[in-house]
C-alpha cells in the first residue's frame, strides 16, 4: 500500500513533535558520543521503543532492538526521568546482551 506525501508528512511532524517532550542532559550527551549512539537512535527509541520499563518512581528506560545486517544486533536503553518536565534524558548505552534486558 502506497503512503500519500500527506500522510508522511504528518507522520514526519507527529517524530519532531513527540521530541519537544524531552530534553537531554549533558550527561548524556556526552555518553552517546563517548558509546557511538547517533541522536537519531535515542529520538527512535523515544519515539518507538520496543518496550518501557517502569524502573522506580519517575525513572523509565525505553528500550528498542537495533538489527544489524551482519547479524550483530543490540538494545539501546535510554534512562528517563519522567518527574521533570519536560522529560530528563539522564544517559544512554547500547548493549549486545539482549536476554539480560529485553
Amino acid at each position: 500500500m502506497k503512503i500519500c506525501d500527506h500522510e508522511i508528512i504528518y507522520l514526519n511532524l507527529t517524530y519532531f513533535y513527540n521530541m519537544n517532550n524531552f530534553e537531554i542532559s549533558i550527561h548524556a550527551k556526552e555518553q552517546a558520543l563517548n558509546r557511538g549512539i547517533a541522536e537519531d537512535t535515542i529520538y527512535d527509541t523515544l519515539n518507538f521503543p520496543d518496550n518501557i520499563v517502569d524502573e522506580t518512581e519517575g525513572q523509565l528506560i525505553y528500550q528498542k532492538i537495533f538489527y544489524s545486517d551482519v547479524g550483530k544486533n543490540y538494545l539501546v536503553r535510554v534512562f528517563v526521568n519522567s518527574n521533570k518536565n519536560p522529560n530528563l534524558i539522564k544517559t544512554v548505552y547500547r548493549t549486545a546482551k539482549l536476554s539480560k534486558y529485553f
